[in-house]
């Protein structure tokens, strides 16, 4: 007998798992459907020996300081600070927009906040309450910015035009009035030093837990006795889509080994209207590893079929008024509890998860 049955092995369902267990001294069988651990948040060597994410790039930041330390038990850290450029107008220049983006594009000299202040308040929108994603960004950087770093690659990402994009979708995208160039600003950022595989490992290591990999949790329910659930797949699918199919974005990932040190100066190159892919991650840039070759990848977003992995929520009013309605049946049951992005049918950084988890083992895991 299993005190919590826990469906996911990514970071909402382990972390939940290690509290329980270590904490609370409960059982815990953790399934998942993949052949791994991790979540999203997987990475591996290649047979380069080039350390990957294989869903795409996660760099940790957070201002939390209690997550910060939860982390710590499980891992060192390569202090690391996330550098972008977009490729704009044939050059590479700072996203978010910074002083240096400005000056590069038009041959400026502004050389002080309040200048680009004033630049930005020059071509910026009068649009005291924006409504939609577009909106948000004409209101803070004007038209022709817009149109160079956001609106292509809102499109490519989405495959809906900003304007019909809630606002939030661009309301959290910086704009700068100094020269920093780091894409986040929060206290702790970084990578694990060992990779994240690695810090799940150590963070599931404990007698009390129990994994499953390769298995859907229906094919073990009539046979597994467990107490309660917890649920951080989709929400829709638990309820077998009664109220239809909730939408998302997928992505597809193109990875190559190059025969060179490096492909490009910066981690990561974002395309908002050249090419067909989004962005082009290089790994060594963040993990410091040394090689003689080195892995890109080509990063494409594309519709979430049936056979490809959730990655976003398509933020609509209509998906969230179905989400409500989900999260109403959910509400009802006792015996399970619903955590996640997925569950949640919410984008969440991951400090954000982890955070909810741990709140979660404190005030839902009873002794």
């Amino acid at each position: 007998m299993f005190d919590y049955l826990i469906v996911g092995a990514g970071f909402s369902g382990s972390v939940l798992a290690e509290r329980i267990a270590s904490q609370y001294n409960k059982k815990v069988l953790i399934v998942d459907k993949r052949n791994h651990i991790g979540g999203n948040a997987y990475d591996y060597h290649n047979e380069n020996g080039i350390l990957i994410h294989q869903y795409g790039p996660h760099w940790f930041h957070t201002n939390d300081q209690k997550v910060f330390d939860y982390l710590s038990r499980f891992t060192e850290w390569r202090y690391h600070y996330h550098r972008v450029r977009s490729y704009v107008d044939g050059m590479l220049v700072p996203i978010p927009i910074n002083r240096d983006t400005l000056n590069l594009l038009y041959g400026l000299e502004l050389n002080e906040p309040a200048a680009v202040q004033r630049y930005y308040d020059s071509v910026k929108a009068d649009i005291p309450n924006p409504a939609n994603a577009e909106e948000m960004v004409i209101s803070q950087v004007g038209e022709e910015l817009y149109n160079k770093f956001f609106k292509g690659y809102t499109l490519k990402q989405w495959e809906i035009h900003p304007r019909d994009l809630a606002a939030s979708v661009t309301a959290r995208i910086p704009v700068r009035t100094n020269r920093d160039d780091r894409y986040f600003t929060d206290t702790y950022q970084g990578i694990p030093k060992q990779g994240y595989t690695a810090l799940f490992k150590k963070m599931l290591d404990h007698p009390n837990i129990s994994i499953m990999l390769q298995t859907d949790y229906r094919s073990i329910l009539d046979t597994v006795s467990y107490r309660k659930m917890i649920y951080t797949g989709p929400i829709d699918s638990f309820f077998d889509y009664k109220f239809g199919k909730l939408p998302y974005r997928s992505l597809r990932f193109e990875h190559e080994t190059l025969d060179q040190e490096f492909y490009q100066p910066y981690q990561q190159v974002n395309y908002p209207n050249e090419y067909d892919f989004t962005r082009i991650v290089e790994w060594k840039h963040a993990t410091g590893q040394k090689s003689h070759l080195t892995t890109i990848t080509r990063e494409y977003s594309v519709a979430a079929g049936a056979n490809q992995e959730k990655y976003y929520p398509i933020p609509r009013e209509v998906n969230h008024e179905l989400f409500k309605r989900y999260k109403q049946e959910a509400d009802q049951l006792e015996d399970v509890i619903f955590c996640g992005r997925l569950a949640d049918y919410k984008y969440y950084n991951m400090d954000q998860v982890i955070a909810r988890a741990l709140m979660i083992s404190e005030k839902e895991i009873k002794d």
